[in-house]
């Protein structure tokens, strides 16, 4: 960093001095561990890192300072001196109304975000009422089949005063649009809405897989939303570009950062060929990464991808806004490296990713439970997962300084080999013309699933050891009580969508989506119909059968 070439020789002499002495006699009498030391995604790490191995990064144009570009030091100048990050637990079960008990009950207990999880039918666009929902009602979230469900979700919460998180992704608009629909009937400013929808698509196609319609009418609607954000709720971001479900279906954490940058592109690319200035729009995209158990790869990870975004919007799309610059980043610790043998472990696991993010610089964080490999948590054990970001905050001093690690020779190193490596698989896909081309050859889905055996194999064979699994085995059971989602709550919840469908003016209804239909067949902007289709109490399901008829719905093409 800076140094004079007879320095670093002078460094480099001084290091093959010490390993013919010094570590020669070290490794005489203890031999390191037989062992293959690697990251988690098998990224090689070498004995000792020092000043020569970040020889080639410059301090002010790669690393840099806070709050100033490329941000690798974090988009904020004081960081969490200023502001803690936001603790946003992800929550949702059962009826609307048992969500909005847990998320009165988070918000007591110090939480300051609210963040919804949906259930299965409301991620696909089925109605609770469907066939297909059948048995699958509030199990992995709440269901919200109408405006109706929507005000019961935020009843008694200040939509002007909370922020806002939903995971959806292939209905996003609709949700949205109930979302917006309800700070109208309540007199809030749209102006005033502050939060985020997942809405990012791409990734469905790539790793979560629950997708309605192929990727390009997909990827329409999202540019629809940032189209109706940019003139109706300036503070919302209409999307969170999506790392964690790339990494939770197998991915190395360079390939969930670069997938995820890949689809930035993407989406940017979308807003600029829709005729937006990227700088009214790039300052309100998010992302969200998965913060996986190695420790320093993750906080390299997260370094590296704000570097390397900012050099994205600023050098390729040519924004101007530093705030165009700034990834500002969501993280959640990583669901699949919990375990279901001895789970109190899930505790510890967790802990190490949430100071791996706060270290890595998040602006929001999700811990996971330590019951989630059962089932959506318990009020206690979701307890314990929020205290762990409370004690992380308030007593182990992490927050009291900017990037603490910024220095590191081997943090520095990691983080250029990171982005080093990313950048090959962005080339790769630029050369297949982009993101939504490389998911229709379905690049990005064999690179994760090649990753993923390569995983498994390392596990099986013991070079990776996850703790009560493959090694420090016990026969001895650890019972933890587990949320069972009552059956009744899908009887309650079909008979609320369908009172709703017998009271509701339906002449109005299919007008509106009979507008909607019209609209979409006619490329126009798909948001502002779907708005007044929610007013008018349409169920999602019956907004999803508009998008199904216009475009059709997506086959998954097998990956060998």
């Amino acid at each position: 960093m800076s140094i004079t070439r007879d320095r670093i020789e002078e460094l480099r002499e001084a290091r093959r001095h010490w390993e013919q002495t010094t570590l020669r006699r070290t490794l005489e009498r203890q031999p390191e561990r037989p062992w293959r030391f690697t990251t988690i995604s098998d990224m090689p790490i070498e004995r000792l890192y020092g000043p020569e191995d970040i020889a080639d990064i410059d301090p002010l144009d790669d690393i840099g300072l806070p709050g100033e570009y490329p941000y690798t030091r974090g988009i904020h100048a004081t960081m969490y001196r200023g502001r803690l990050w936001t603790m946003r637990q992800f929550a949702g079960f059962g009826t609307a109304e048992d969500t909005n008990e847990r998320f009165h009950y988070l918000l007591r207990q110090g939480q300051t975000g609210l963040s919804v999880a949906f259930d299965m039918p409301t991620l696909m666009g089925y109605d609770s009422d469907h066939p297909r929902s059948l048995g699958e009602v509030g199990r992995e979230g709440v269901a919200i089949d109408t405006l109706a469900d929507m005000d019961v979700l935020f009843d008694g919460i200040p939509l002007a005063e909370v922020s806002t998180s939903m995971t959806i992704n292939a209905p996003a608009a609709v949700l949205y649009a109930m979302y917006v629909a309800l700070a109208d009937q309540r007199g809030v400013p749209r102006s005033r809405l502050r939060g985020t929808i997942q809405n990012d698509c791409l990734k469905e196609f790539i790793a979560q897989k629950e997708w309605i319609v192929p990727p390009r009418p997909s990827m329409k609607l999202a540019i629809d939303t940032f189209e109706f954000s940019v003139r109706e709720t300036p503070q919302w971001n209409p999307i969170s570009i999506s790392g964690y479900h790339i990494r939770e279906a197998g991915a190395t954490a360079v390939q969930e950062l670069a997938f995820t940058l890949a689809d930035g592109i993407a989406y940017v690319q979308g807003g600029i060929d829709r005729g937006l200035d990227v700088d009214t729009f790039a300052p309100r995209l998010s992302f969200f990464f998965d913060v996986h158990n190695d420790f320093f790869e993750e906080i390299a990870k997260l370094r590296a991808a704000r570097r390397m975004w900012a050099r994205i919007m600023r050098e390729r799309f040519g924004a101007q806004n530093p705030r165009s610059w700034m990834l500002r980043t969501h993280c959640q610790t990583a669901g699949v490296s919990l375990t279901a043998q001895q789970p109190l472990n899930n505790v510890v696991r967790t802990a190490i990713q949430a100071l791996a993010a706060i270290l890595g610089g998040a602006q929001s964080l999700h811990t996971n439970s330590l019951d989630e490999t059962y089932a959506l948590p318990t009020e206690e054990a979701v307890t314990v997962a929020l205290r762990t970001q409370q004690i992380l905050a308030y007593e182990s001093g992490v927050a009291n300084t900017v990037d603490p690690l910024g220095g590191s020779y081997f943090v520095e190193a990691l983080t250029d080999r990171m982005e080093e490596e990313a950048w090959r698989y962005i080339r790769r896909i630029d050369e297949l013309g982009g993101m939504v081309n490389a998911i229709e050859l379905a690049y990005p889905m064999r690179e994760i699933a090649e990753a993923s055996y390569h995983y498994q194999q390392q596990i099986e064979r013991k070079e990776k050891i996850i703790v009560g699994v493959n090694e420090f085995v016990s026969d001895q059971p650890q019972p933890i009580p587990i949320l069972k989602i009552d059956p009744e709550v899908e009887r309650r919840q079909v008979y609320r969508v369908q009172r709703i469908r017998a009271e509701r003016d339906n002449a109005k209804v299919q007008a509106c989506l009979a507008e909607l239909r019209r609209t979409a067949e006619s490329g126009g902007n798909t948001m502002y119909p779907i708005v007044e289709a929610v007013k008018a109490y349409a169920t999602l399901g019956e907004i999803c059968d508009v998008f199904r008829a216009v475009w059709g719905e997506y086959r998954e093409q097998a990956v060998i």
